[in-house]
Parts: structure tokens; C-alpha cells; sequence
């Protein structure tokens, strides 16, 4: 299964499950490779079956089993931001309380890759700047941004899905310094001292780029979604795009890295 995932990740699956009985691979609709599918199947050489995630209503479904989250902060160990469902209650002893639903985006902090880049933006100072949010999903890491100051935010998705559902909550939450762009990348011309990725191996290498040129002098990014195996392939990415590795905190074999 870790091998499988590995390989499938790589190949552009963005969740994975595993089950008594196999794995449980997640893929967008049109976005599989059939001929790197097959080649990753034949080396493993399992069973499987494709399938369709029709739409259903993930509210009531993830409302039945959500608790929610408290991140604490990675230099005190003290309560930092509370992440809830509007039927939960608010947690007044953390310094960022946020109201979230995620129907079918990511970002409620109980994956590690979420709850590294939050904990992780416990050490950058954000007031005054502006933030850009690659991948944005519920849009929980671009809401935290506002409330730690930034004094911009643009949140960027290539999914209507979470377009839509960043902006709801944006509003739960109050914001009004954040803006949302539908793109593939970070968009010319935009630029920030601070960019927060939290995607997969794939996307953030084919974005450098594009990020790099979105950086201001001595800016300050962080890297998630990438599994412990694919520090060396990222790390070497970085360097040839003019980046330095700042620092690399792993947990549960997911990577969060810290650029300059």
C-alpha cells in the first residue's frame, strides 16, 4: 500500500484510503493517465476497479464525525488556532478561532500536511504583508493569514468547488482582505513576501517558476503536501530555481518545508 501510494501520488492522486480490504485511490475526473496507470499497475500487480464520486451532501455526512481541531503553536506548545464547525463551540483560550466547512474541498486541519502549514505560520511574521494561498481549498490557511494581519490575501484554486466554498467561508469568517482567483498558477505580475503551497509534489515543481517570480526580495514560503521520500527531488527544485531550504519538519511522513 505505502508503495502504491507513492507511485500514485507521483502520478497525480491527491487522497488516499486504506480500507480492510485495499486502497482507496482519489483522482479528479479526466485528469488520470491511463498508460502511467497501467505501468504503475503492472509493477505492484494488484486488482482494482474505477469508479465515480458522485456529489452527495458532505455537510451532513462530515458534520456526523467532525471534532474539531486545536493546533497549538510550534515554539510555545500553546493553543494557536481552533479550527470548527458553526455547531461547535468557540475556544476562546487560542489566539485564532475559524469557523469551517469544507463540503468538498480540502483544508479542515486534521490532515498533517494542513496542520503543519498552520502550525508553521505560527512563526512567520504576517502583519502588514501580503500573502498569497496556492491552492487555497476551504480556504482555511488564506483566513488565518487575515487574521494573524495580512493586509492582502489572494487565494488561488483551480476548482470551482473550492472557489465556491473558500468564499462562504471567507465570509463565515469575516474576512475582507481576501481575494479569490480560479488559475492553474500563480498569475504574472502578482507578487508577495509570503506564499503558502500546500498542493502536491507535482504541481508545486511545475509551478516554481511562476512562484519564483512571484516572490519579493527575501521572501518567505512553505511547501506542504509533499510525502518524506520527495524531500530530495523538491529540495533539489528549489535550489535550481534559486530558492533556499530554511527548514523541513516531518510528521507521520508528510513534509512541510520552509523556503527563502
Amino acid at each position: 500500500a505505502d508503495m502504491l501510494v507513492a507511485l500514485l501520488h507521483e502520478a497525480g492522486f491527491s487522497g488516499f484510503e486504506e480500507t480492510d480490504t485495499g486502497l482507496l485511490a482519489y483522482i479528479e475526473t479526466g485528469k488520470i493517465d491511463a498508460i502511467l496507470f497501467e505501468n504503475i499497475i503492472s509493477i505492484i500487480d494488484v486488482k482494482y476497479y474505477i469508479s465515480i464520486v458522485k456529489e452527495k451532501n458532505w455537510n451532513e455526512q462530515w458534520e456526523s464525525g467532525f471534532n474539531p481541531v486545536t493546533v497549538n503553536h510550534p515554539k510555545t506548545g500553546q493553543p494557536f488556532v481552533h479550527i470548527r464547525a458553526d455547531f461547535h463551540q468557540r475556544n476562546k483560550a487560542v489566539n485564532f478561532d475559524i469557523e469551517i466547512t469544507p463540503k468538498m474541498s480540502f483544508g479542515t486541519g486534521h490532515h498533517d500536511t494542513t496542520n503543519l502549514m498552520i502550525s508553521q505560520m505560527g512563526l512567520l511574521v504576517l502583519a502588514g504583508k501580503k500573502v498569497i494561498d496556492f491552492g487555497t481549498g476551504t480556504g482555511v490557511l488564506a483566513i488565518l493569514a487575515e487574521k494573524m494581519g495580512a493586509s492582502e490575501v489572494l487565494a488561488i484554486d483551480n476548482d470551482d468547488w473550492s472557489i465556491n466554498n473558500a468564499a462562504e467561508n471567507i465570509t463565515k469568517n469575516n474576512c475582507n482582505c481576501i481575494s479569490l482567483l480560479k488559475a492553474e498558477t500563480v498569475p504574472a505580475g502578482d507578487k508577495a513576501p509570503v506564499i503558502l503551497a500546500n498542493i502536491n509534489l507535482n504541481i508545486i515543481i511545475s509551478s516554481l517558476a511562476a512562484i519564483r517570480n512571484a516572490c519579493t526580495q527575501e521572501a518567505d514560503l512553505l511547501f506542504s503536501g509533499i510525502l518524506a521520500e520527495d524531500e530530495p527531488v523538491l529540495t533539489q527544485a528549489l535550489i535550481n530555481h534559486g530558492f533556499s531550504k530554511f527548514n523541513t519538519v516531518n510528521r507521520n511522513g508528510w513534509l512541510i518545508i520552509r523556503a527563502k
